[in-house]
């Protein structure tokens, strides 16, 4: 892989660190949709994102998501790196949200690179700090939040990871995503437009309005 790829997506890892990364790492492009890892998996490759957003989640057994946390540039998934470490099944689904670029790296490396390269912990604990608040953050809408406030919440913090003002999709797809019905989310949908909170239309949701109001 090239070099300069590497260097100008981490220019905090040491320059050796950097080499292995090129030498042993892989550049692919991940379509819209293509899930990187899936539950109940072996994790062979492990993803860092270089451009794009990618969607964690995890899914109950009626197949229904609930969203713990995107992945932006230069971020990984501490999550999924724990179960590389321990050698375990993966506990969380990674799907690219937008078409996305990442680097993967062969799983044998990661747990020496713990002790052997001090950019790479640091950048491993930093991660894990704001994936534990993510994922405290989310606990925390499913037991003290209503439906309507995690709603809004999922614009919001789709918004700040992505910067996009519009969702493509179903109803039923923001409701695999909340671990709610359908039903209940076409109701609280209509109920914001009706507060010009959003704008529908077939399978879209304009949430600029949302956007403005809270991000004047």
């Amino acid at each position: 892989m090239n070099q300069e790829i590497v260097k100008k997506s981490f220019p905090f890892f040491e320059s050796e660190l950097r080499d292995v990364i090129a030498e042993q790492g892989v550049l692919k492009s991940v379509p819209e949709g293509t899930a990187l890892i899936e539950e109940d998996q072996y994790i062979r490759s492990f993803p860092i994102v270089l451009e794009g957003i990618i969607r964690v989640t995890r899914m109950d057994l009626d197949g229904n998501e609930l969203l713990l946390y995107y992945l932006k540039k230069s971020e990984v998934c501490t999550v999924s790196l724990s179960c590389c470490v321990d050698r375990a099944k993966s506990r969380v689904r990674a799907v690219a949200e937008e078409d996305s670029t990442v680097i993967a790296l062969p799983v044998e490396l990661l747990d020496s690179w713990m002790s052997k390269y001090q950019t790479w912990k640091e950048f491993v604990m930093v991660s894990m700090r704001h994936r534990f608040d993510e994922l405290l953050n989310t606990l925390d809408a499913v037991a003290f939040m209503k439906m309507d406030e995690r709603l809004e919440r999922f614009f919001i913090d789709r918004y700040r990871n992505t910067k996009n003002t519009e969702f493509s999709g179903s109803h039923q797809e923001i409701a695999s995503s909340l671990s709610t019905s359908r039903e209940v989310i076409s109701r609280l949908l209509k109920q914001m437009e009706r507060h010009g909170m959003i704008r529908l239309s077939r399978n879209r949701v304009d949430y600029s309005p949302l956007i403005e109001s809270n991000f004047p």
